[in-house]
């Protein structure tokens, strides 16, 4: 039996490396030729992430893990850390490669290298792969619409000569293979409004030509059209294997095993939900990096209190100006964020929290509703557990996954498709008033039951891509032909 062994080499944070392992479990589970080899790569000691990796090589022994040196961010370089750090480990991943090769060659039974699993913003490895003579794949964590999305403004810009920053503050609509509406451009991504950005995306759209394929987590009956589309372009072959949802979790959300101090937290929102009405609850939380000054926080308080509606809401405390920091953390005392009273006045059908399980959350039975910052993780989420979203996207390409949500797919509401974490030139943030995000909630919670049973039936559908016979089940087994079975 012929036995093959793919490099993975995911961005550096818990995020990235949970979905890339995800796959990784369902490529292992599904042929047992196949070993994976992770190259991690870390910004600065983690010990969340160790005992991550730890959780999942004592469960599996096809998937191991390989640490490459540590880098220490450049506190005067925050935006171009994460493309020079990625640079900078390329001597590294050959090093280590060659060291994988080196042991195949000494084993009685060897695995065939064959192919590298590239994060998306991990393209300069492609050239390391080329070096071994094996093909690059891409494993995209956004949708197969922001693909398309990616390669359109790629074109637009390298061979018709548009400049996209230029649609900044525009009314323009751009018509494009991959959506079957009209995109407005004030819901683009945000990089596309910033030169420094922009070169740096539409070289990784650049480089996603070159690869072999691309894996997305994402799956036929939730995007048809823009997955159809790449069949009638230049592009690489995709992959719609998803959706790739981690639903084996422990306390604290993430699978490392270090739940116990979580699992003590949870037991208290689980037990909180459990006293609540069936559907009768909105969860609001705005992903890892989401938070919000102490104005949005007031206003969302009041949007909330006046509503009427029984809420959840994690709250987290944006990371200090000027620090390299980026991801927000709990709040000791939320009273310190909150209007004065709130907490007392809403403690009968309120509950304010730090992180949480999302999943355990969404999968309980009293949540109705989910106020989201559209991060497409959480749009596979709230659609696998048939929860609709109240969409308030907040950076990268949240606008078009909330503009999805809204006029392509019908299976949401909308409090902001186009609302960006900026802040104005004063150093004011852009606030949503309470009022609209009272509107929001009632919409959201008093949902016609045909956008609900929409969203049920694709709820279904999602499950079925993944079993036996589905159509992300047969993609998975495309890939694995594809990497496997032509090898010599």
């Amino acid at each position: 039996m012929k036995k093959a062994e793919l490099v993975f080499i995911p961005t550096p944070g818990i995020s990235h490396l949970v979905s890339t392992v995800e796959v990784a479990k369902l490529l292992v589970d599904r042929d047992e030729r196949l070993s994976i080899a992770f190259l991690i790569m870390k910004l600065r000691s983690d010990p969340k992430i160790d005992r991550f990796i730890n959780s999942v090589s004592t469960a599996c022994n096809r998937i191991r893990f390989i640490d490459l040196p540590k880098d220490e961010p450049d506190p005067n370089q925050p935006r171009k850390f994460l493309f020079s750090l990625i640079e900078a480990q390329i001597p590294h991943v050959k090093e280590e490669v060659s060291k994988l090769v080196s042991l195949y060659e000494s084993s009685p039974d060897p695995p065939t290298l064959s192919g590298f699993v590239l994060d998306m913003f991990c393209t300069p490895m492609i050239d390391v792969a080329n070096e071994f003579g094996v093909p690059s794949y891409i494993f995209l964590t956004s949708s197969a619409a922001s693909l398309g999305l990616q390669f359109y403004v790629q074109a637009l810009h390298d061979e018709q000569k548009v400049d996209p920053t230029e649609f900044k503050g525009s009314d323009a609509e751009l018509v494009m293979p991959c959506l079957e509406n009209p995109l407005p451009a004030k819901v683009l991504p945000s990089f596309m409004f910033n030169k420094e950005w922009l070169t740096f995306f539409l070289g990784l759209a650049r480089r996603f030509r070159e690869s072999k394929g691309i894996i997305i987590n994402t799956f036929e009956a939730l995007e048809s059209h823009a997955i159809d589309s790449f069949s009638k372009d230049n592009t690489p072959p995709v992959y719609p294997v998803g959706p790739i949802v981690n639903l084996h979790r422990d306390g604290d959300g993430d699978g490392d095993g270090d739940g116990d101090e979580e699992s003590d937290k949870y037991k208290d929102i689980k037990q909180w939900l459990d006293d609540q009405p069936l559907s009768s609850v909105v969860y609001l939380c705005f992903g890892s990096m989401g938070s919000f000054g102490v104005d949005q926080v007031k206003e969302i308080a009041c949007g909330l209190e006046q509503s009427g509606h029984r809420f959840l809401w994690s709250l987290r405390k944006p990371p200090p100006k000027g620090k390299m920091e980026l991801l927000p953390s709990d709040y000791t005392n939320p009273r310190d964020a909150l209007p004065e009273g709130f907490l007392d006045r809403t403690a009968k059908i309120g509950k304010v929290i730090g992180w949480a399980p999302q999943t355990d959350i969404l999968a309980h039975p009293s949540v109705g509703g989910f106020v989201s910052h559209c991060g497409w993780n959480s749009i596979l989420e709230s659609i696998w557990f048939g929860v609709p979203i109240a969409t308030w996207p907040l950076y990268a390409e949240q606008q078009l996954n909330a503009f999805m949500l809204i006029v392509e797919l019908g299976l949401g509401v909308e409090i902001k498709m186009d609302y960006r974490r900026d802040f104005n030139w004063d150093g004011s943030e852009n606030v949503i008033s309470a009022g609209e995000i009272e509107r929001g909630v009632r919409c959201l919670m008093e949902l016609c039951d045909e956008k609900r049973e929409k969203l049920k039936e694709m709820s279904g559908k999602s499950r079925k891509a993944l079993e036996n016979g589905g159509s992300s089940f047969t993609w998975l087994g495309r890939f694995i032909q594809d990497t496997v079975d032509h090898l010599p």
